[in-house]
Parts: C-alpha cells; sequence; structure tokens
C-alpha cells in the first residue's frame, strides 16, 4: 500500500501505441493524447495541449489533418495533473454545476475544476491537461497524491517548459485536487515552474484531508474515490458505459481505454486504494502517510492561495497554512465565499488569476505582484450579516479588508470559558463548585449526540478571524471496561443571531454549514510545544505512533481541541455557540467519520464527560480583532 508498498508488478498495455490526433477546431490547435516521457517509468504520461491559433510549429502534428496557419511564437504554459479524465467533458462531469458556471469560461473543451482552455488560449497561453498516471489514458500504478506521482507531475512540468511553443515559463492553475497537486509539486522545485495558484487546496495529506484530529474522514474519500477516480483507472474494461447517480461529480461521458483493457487482477495490482490505506494505517510515521510528506519551506515560485471560508471540512486550512509556511518570496493568500466549484470562474476571480499570471509568467505585472510591498499580502471577505447560502448574488454584499500579515496583526486572542450551566463567558467560573456534563459516546449525524454552550448576547458588533482553539478537561466511562477506551471530540462554532436562530453560510457543496469545526482523538492529545510551528493559538501534533497516549476509564484529561481558521462578523445581540459531540453534527454534509473500523464500538462506546472546578477550567480561545476605524 502507498509508495512503501513490496514491489509489484505495473501492467501496461500489450504494447505502447502512438494514440495522438489532431482535433480540428477554429478556434485554438488541439492535440490530443500526447505522450510525454518520463525518465522514472517505461510508460509515458498522456496530455491535451491547447495552443493558440496562429500558433508556434508543434512537434508531432498529424500531417493528414488540415494545418492552420502556423506563425513562429512561444507561450507560456497552464498545466493540470490529476485523475479525473482529461478527455471528460464537464457538462458530462457535472451537467448541474456545469449550467451555472461563467459563460465566458464555458466550452465543449471544459473540464471538472480546471481552467478552460478556449479562454486562456485567446489570452496568450497554451494549456496543458494530463491524465494523472494510471488513469486515463495515462498507464502505469494509480496512486494518488504519491511521491511518485507528484515525481511524475514534476517531470510533467519540465517537458513543457522545454517545448518549441513554450517561452519556457510553466504555470499552475485548478481547483480542489488541481490545487493539492501544486503545492506538492512545487516543493520539488521543477525546472520551469514560475508561479502557483492553489483554488481551494488542502496541503496537508493526513491533517488536512484524511485523519482529522487523528480521526478517519472516510465518507468523502470512499465518495471521490469510487465516482471519480477508480472508475477512471486506466485499462478498466467498459469505462464509456458506466453509469453513476444522476447528483454530483461522476465520471460521466468518458472514454475507453484506447490500447486496450486489463484484467481485474492487473487493474488491483496496478492500484492502491485510498479508501482501504487510509483505513488501515493512523499515524503519520508509517511509511503509508510519511511517503507523502513534503516540506512547505521549499516552495519558492510565487504563490496565490485562495482559501474559501465554507471549506470547513477539506481545504480551508490547507490553504492558510500552505501560505503561511511556503517559502516563496512573493506569497499572496485571498479568502473567498461561495460554492467549491463556481467562484474559481466568477469573472473577477479569473481576472485575479490572469493579472497574477502575467506578471510572473509574461512579465506583464500591471497589478504589482513582482513588485516588495506593492499588493497586500492578504484579503480577508468579511461575513458580516445574514445573505443566507448557496446565492452568490447575496454575498456579494460581504466586505473586503486588506491587512498585512496572517494571523492578523491586532488579533486579541481571548478565552470564552465553559459553564456547567452551559454558558459561555468571558468570566472564569466558580472554581468551588465542580461539576461535570455527560453525553453518550460514538453517535454520529444521523442520530447525533452532543452538548451546547452559548454567550450571552453581545454588546457590540465583534469580528473574529483567525485560529480557533478550544481547552477542555474530558473522561469517558466505557461501556465495555474490559477493552482499551477512548475518545473522539467533534466541535464546531455556530453564529447565533439576536432573534436566537443560527445563521448558516454556504458550504463546499452548496449546502448550509456553520462557522467552523474541530477535532480530536484523545489518545492523539500529544502537544510538540518545542516544535517552531506550535503556537498557543495552534497547537502542534505530529500523530505519529509513538506518541499517543492512554485512555483509562474515569481518568480526566486536558486536551487542547484546533479549530479550523475563520472569519465572523457577529451584530449586536447576537452570539457563539460552542457545540461539543461525539461524532458528526450538522454541517458535516459529505465529510463524515463514520467507519466502524476506526470507531469501533469496543473502544468508542460508553458515555462522554466534561468536568468542571477546581483545576478544571474549560474555554475556547477566540481571535478578536479590534473595530477598524
Amino acid at each position: 500500500m502507498g509508495d512503501a508498498s513490496q514491489p509489484r508488478t505495473i501492467h501496461g498495455p500489450p504494447r505502447l501505441l502512438d494514440i495522438q490526433t489532431t482535433v480540428p477546431d477554429p478556434r485554438i490547435l488541439f492535440m490530443k493524447n500526447v505522450s510525454i516521457p518520463l525518465k522514472s517509468s517505461p510508460f509515458p504520461i498522456r496530455a491535451n495541449i491547447y495552443l493558440p491559433k496562429p500558433c508556434a510549429s508543434s512537434p508531432g502534428l498529424d500531417v493528414n489533418e488540415p494545418q492552420p496557419e502556423v506563425q513562429s511564437k512561444k507561450y507560456p504554459v497552464i498545466v493540470t495533473y490529476g485523475p479525473y479524465g482529461k478527455d471528460i467533458p464537464y457538462s458530462s462531469f457535472h451537467p448541474g454545476s456545469f449550467a451555472e458556471v461563467n459563460a465566458e469560461q464555458r466550452s465543449e473543451f471544459s473540464a471538472w475544476e480546471t481552467p478552460d482552455p478556449v479562454y486562456w488560449c485567446k489570452q496568450g497561453y497554451a494549456v496543458v491537461r494530463a491524465d494523472e498516471r494510471g488513469t486515463g489514458q495515462s498507464p502505469g500504478l494509480l496512486d494518488t497524491m504519491s511521491k511518485d506521482t507528484s515525481d511524475a507531475f514534476c517531470q510533467v512540468i519540465e517537458w513543457c517548459a522545454e517545448q518549441e511553443w513554450s517561452n519556457g515559463k510553466v504555470g499552475l492553475l485548478g481547483v480542489s485536487y488541481y490545487a493539492g497537486s501544486q503545492w506538492r509539486v512545487a516543493a520539488r522545485r521543477p525546472k520551469g515552474l514560475a508561479a502557483i495558484i492553489p483554488w481551494e487546496g488542502m496541503s496537508d495529506y493526513y491533517r488536512d484531508r484524511c485523519r482529522h484530529g487523528g480521526i478517519l474522514s472516510n465518507n468523502f474519500i470512499d465518495i471521490w474515490w469510487n465516482r471519480q477516480v477508480l472508475v477512471n483507472q486506466y485499462g478498466l474494461p467498459g469505462r464509456s458505459e458506466l453509469k453513476f447517480p444522476p447528483d454530483g461529480p461522476s465520471a460521466r461521458g468518458q472514454e475507453d481505454t484506447i490500447e486496450g483493457d486489463l484484467s481485474e487482477e492487473q487493474l488491483v495490482s496496478n492500484r492502491n486504494d485510498q479508501t482501504k490505506d487510509n483505513e488501515a494505517h493512523r499515524f503519520r510515521d508509517e511509511d503509508y502517510y510519511a511517503s507523502k510528506e513534503y516540506r512547505l519551506e521549499d516552495i519558492e515560485v510565487p504563490v496565490l492561495s485562495v482559501a474559501n471560508w465554507g471549506g470547513i471540512t477539506l481545504h480551508l486550512r490547507g490553504n492558510v497554512l500552505g501560505y503561511t509556511y511556503a517559502g516563496s518570496r512573493f506569497k499572496y493568500l485571498r479568502f473567498i465565499t461561495g460554492r467549491h466549484d463556481l467562484p474559481f470562474y466568477y469573472k473577477e476571480h479569473v481576472e485575479l488569476q490572469k493579472s497574477f499570471l502575467d506578471a510572473f509568467l509574461k512579465g506583464e505585472d500591471k497589478v504589482g505582484w513582482s513588485i516588495p510591498d506593492k499588493v497586500s499580502p492578504i484579503e480577508v471577505t468579511l461575513r458580516k450579516g445574514n445573505v443566507g447560502f448557496n446565492d452568490a448574488e447575496k454575498e456579494k454584499a460581504y466586505k473586503r479588508r486588506n491587512e498585512g500579515q496572517w494571523p492578523l496583526y491586532s488579533t486579541e486572542y481571548t478565552d470564552f470559558y465553559l459553564g456547567s450551566d452551559h454558558t459561555l463567558s468571558r468570566n472564569r467560573p466558580d472554581p468551588t463548585m465542580p461539576a461535570q456534563i455527560g453525553y453518550k459516546a460514538l453517535e454520529s449525524l444521523d442520530k447525533p449526540e452532543l452538548v451546547q454552550f452559548v454567550t450571552a448576547p453581545f454588546e457590540k458588533e465583534t469580528e473574529i478571524t483567525g485560529h480557533i482553539v478550544a481547552h477542555l478537561n474530558v473522561s469517558v466511562t466505557p461501556e465495555n471496561t474490559q477493552n482499551e477506551a477512548d475518545i473522539d471530540l467533534f466541535l464546531t462554532i455556530r453564529h447565533i443571531d439576536r432573534s436566537g436562530n443560527e445563521v448558516f453560510y454556504t458550504g463546499t457543496a452548496g449546502d448550509p454549514v456553520p462557522v467552523c469545526k474541530g477535532w480530536l482523538r484523545v489518545s492523539n492529545r500529544k502537544v510538540h510545544e518545542e516544535n517552531p510551528r506550535h503556537k498557543p493559538w495552534l497547537p502542534f501534533r505530529e500523530y505519529f505512533s509513538t506518541d499517543v497516549l492512554p485512555v483509562k476509564a474515569g481518568e480526566v484529561y486536558g486536551v487542547d481541541v484546533e479549530l479550523w481558521p475563520t472569519n465572523v462578523v457577529v451584530g449586536v445581540g447576537g452570539g457563539i455557540l460552542l457545540e461539543v459531540s461525539s461524532g458528526d453534527t450538522q454541517g458535516a454534509g459529505i465529510f463524515q467519520h463514520n467507519s466502524e473500523t476506526d470507531r469501533p464500538a469496543s473502544k468508542f462506546a460508553g458515555q462522554n464527560h466534561i468536568h468542571f472546578g477546581e483545576g478544571f477550567d474549560n474555554y475556547v480561545t477566540l481571535p478578536i480583532i479590534p473595530e477598524h476605524i
């Protein structure tokens, strides 16, 4: 499993074919299934190459096709590399989403979460869209987000920089998977890479995506793997005939493998299954997770990291910490709102992308991205008021503000204490009044078990922007005292308006979500305060097997729980609610943590408790931003 598995035979086609063709189009030159050789593998990466017209001379053009007017010219290159199928039209992959995309960014060549080649070719860019190793028309081992597939991506970038139609400068631009992959490959410093725009893309495979606080985020991984990746494996028989539910993204409309099908035994040998591997491995020092590690500090190219406040269960944390630790001289962080699929294509956001890439790939910097201290490094979208959710027009009411650093310079970290009377207050409870609150362990989104603590109505408008940490004193009364015990903590911050109703925000899938969430498996509570990344407001954990601490029945443990960074402006009369639960609650959506293998009843069932009294202060530290004059 993963890069550290025992050597196995990787099966390719009976023989590699030249499957490149040229697709006639009056707007662009489209070369389909171009083979990009890899130094590390006998199998090539297959890519679609889209060039502006008139274009540079292009090696390998099909001489039987009508040739466009050729003019010697070199273009900056935008590259994407991923497993969703370079040949699957966006209109098939997610028809409902495609219908809502900005019309200027739609064409028959559009693909899910990637830049539209027709638009970008008109702007003077070459676009290269590659099938990741082991998917689409690229043979090899399917091993998403691994070291080896990132190394292949690195070689694709270097190949693009060397082509006759390239000006030698490559930029990366894409959403989600096509953003997360940018961090990993940029840390490898491929020759020719000039800038990256990871738009809503996690940067930490373990902490952001797979194991929140050590708890397996299995439900999304299962859906993602089975509807978007596994079904696009190279050599899978009958890919073009596969059927999917009508809702959500899926690999609809794909093409069969041109070089032929592989047997089921060969397909199994040719893949590492994220659903199985993440369930089988629990710690970052296991080879499976360790093989996917890299250093953000090794990134040197300019970075425009775009984080979505509504991405509270997958990408948000990675964009923020990716920006924070990237070693780039020119790095910028922008916060947006809206669904996960559409904002990337908004007109104003495409203009933002273009201005950044123009600066570093063309040398045309009309904004000042390449001038030190010219452009504000941080732009925050302020979630003030109740505009509803999944309404892009109403969300335009949110104002934006430039800031000079992250976390914001003026942040006042303020403790709000939990009371046994379910209050949340700046006043510390009377320590001479011991108490405990119990709630059933091992519950789920379908049957939540939770306790809530709420502030009194705020007397003045209050902005909360930044990282949040909660300190709780917890214990467990296990259902089976003969077995090893543990506690999973699920925390949620909710915004309550002056009428007592919750204010919801737009989540990843357009669903209503709260302000933010956080998680912790109590056996993973060890904090490494000696690590330079550790902060009082952002506890650093290694999640190593050697850091696991016991959880014994009836023993009280003080733990710090990281909640993901956020922003909310609470109006006069409104308040904040902290929710503590034993499983997923409203706002989790498809990002549930409900694996019976990872959370067995034999270990987690019972009664959880929060303790109050002498030596048991419970509080949440909120990043309060003073009023801006």
